[in-house]
């Protein structure tokens, strides 16, 4: 699936399924909630935190799923193509580092 028919899949959901999109200040709220829940997982996963059992059954796929899914809602409810705007991210983003990096020397 391209970002773009992502885009419109999740439109479509929320139609059918989502009766409209919440607004852009809860969705912003629960982005942030979604990525707390990321960071919980990769922190008690990769990091020194211990698992505790409410972190039971927790899926990082899962998880990374749904902030995808409300930054797409945001993209789509504010206008953004999220294809493009990638793109020019990342033409942003070469243009500014990529000698950058290939000169830190704490990714040698």
């Amino acid at each position: 699936m391209t970002i773009q028919e992502a885009q419109q899949v999740v439109d479509n959901w929320i139609k059918e399924n989502g009766v409209r999109y919440f607004s852009e200040l809860t969705n912003m709220a629960i982005l942030t909630e979604e990525v707390g829940e990321v960071a919980r997982i990769i922190s008690r996963q990769y990091g020194e935190q211990s698992f505790k059992q409410s972190d039971t059954g927790k899926d990082l796929g899962d998880e990374l799923a749904d902030v995808l899914f409300v930054l797409i809602c945001l993209a789509n409810q504010t206008g953004i193509n999220l294809t493009e705007a990638l793109q020019k991210n990342l033409d942003k983003k070469t243009k500014r580092d990529s000698e950058r990096h290939k000169q830190n020397p704490k990714l040698q």
